[in-house]
């Protein structure tokens, strides 16, 4: 029987948030070994009770939570009520938790589980990137360290959701960003590119509240502010992005990407409309292009479109059909 993968996930639990953290804890082969919190969807601090509820619910109170940034490097914080409700996840106003948050602060947290199980930790970061850049500042062999680093963030060629050129997660700290994409570990980059195509429509909210779980009545709740959001603003109807489980999906090892090429991979971190974009020479997706200098992210342009089917029998408990799909 192969190894868990073993997984820390940073994170500014919103409702895709708790809906990869569910599919993560519902993954037979997931050790979830710690979760970190940053600014984005909701605060840090916020973020933090709200993965603390979504464990609780899952029955896995024994994870740790540490909170990290609460802004940026440049002091700001762009925070999204208008898209996850004034309560992170969906205006379901779940009861407080019950445990609270480790003193620990999120970087040393990261830094301390990368150095106890060198090799084997792999980082999912599903926010903005400050705790995982400020983190490589505490321990610059932190990459030696690390086994693998995914990342839910980035436009390459789809049009970003925070401005015209930016994804939310880049453009809340492009600088961050940078230091992450170009540290030098092995990064798989899920952007926009792959993520909004895969959705999850009112059949699937009706198929989890038919489930009957505690956790998959909430998930089908918070759906409901989910498909205001994107009906109202993206796509003209009730249905929305599976952004962040599917960065989780991929982290976990259960999606193989359609088309993922390995290239150099930088963020605009000037002043001017590109700030936050996310310049990937996508030129390397084609067999005979010159080898790139530091080409070392992975960037997922296309999945086959049919995750959202596998991200609702993991939340639903079919593992072996959710297995057949993967």
């Amino acid at each position: 029987m192969a190894p868990k993968r073993t997984l820390i996930v940073d994170c500014d639990t919103g409702i895709d948030d708790a809906l990869a953290l569910l599919y993560l804890l519902g993954d037979p082969d997931v050790e979830l070994s710690a979760v970190t919190t940053v600014f984005g969807n909701t605060d840090a601090d916020t973020a933090a009770l709200n993965t603390l509820r979504v464990l609780e619910l899952a029955g896995r109170s024994d994870i740790p939570v540490a909170v990290g940034a609460r802004s940026n490097w440049c002091g700001e914080a762009h925070l999204a009520p208008y898209v996850h409700g004034s309560d992170g996840l969906g205006n379901t106003n779940l009861p407080a938790p019950t445990t609270t948050p480790s003193p620990e602060p999120a970087a040393e947290l990261i830094v301390r589980l990368a150095r106890e199980n060198p090799g084997s930790t792999h980082l999912l970061a599903i926010g903005p990137l400050t705790n995982l850049a400020t983190a490589l500042l505490l321990e610059p062999e932190l990459p030696q360290l690390v086994a693998h680093v995914t990342v839910m963030g980035g436009a390459v060629r789809h049009p970003g959701n925070a401005t015209p050129a930016a994804e939310a997660n880049i453009h809340n700290d492009p600088e961050a960003a940078r230091m992450v994409l170009r540290a030098g570990w092995p990064v798989t980059l899920v952007p926009l590119d792959a993520t909004m195509c895969e959705v999850l429509t009112e059949q699937h909210q009706r198929r989890l509240a038919e489930c009957g779980s505690p956790a998959t009545a909430f998930t089908s709740s918070i759906l409901d502010q989910y498909f205001d959001f994107y009906e109202r603003d993206i796509f003209g109807e009730r249905r929305a992005a599976c952004h962040d489980p599917l960065a989780a999906a991929i982290a976990a090892g259960d999606v193989e990407p359609v088309l993922a090429p390995v290239v150099a991979t930088d963020v605009d971190t000037g002043d001017g409309p590109g700030r936050g974009a996310t310049i990937a020479d996508v030129r390397g997706q084609y067999q005979n292009f010159p080898a790139q200098e530091g080409a070392n992210v992975r960037v997922v342009l296309e999945t086959d479109r049919t995750f959202s089917d596998l991200l609702v029998d993991r939340l639903c408990g079919a593992p072996e059909r959710a297995q057949q799909v993967a």
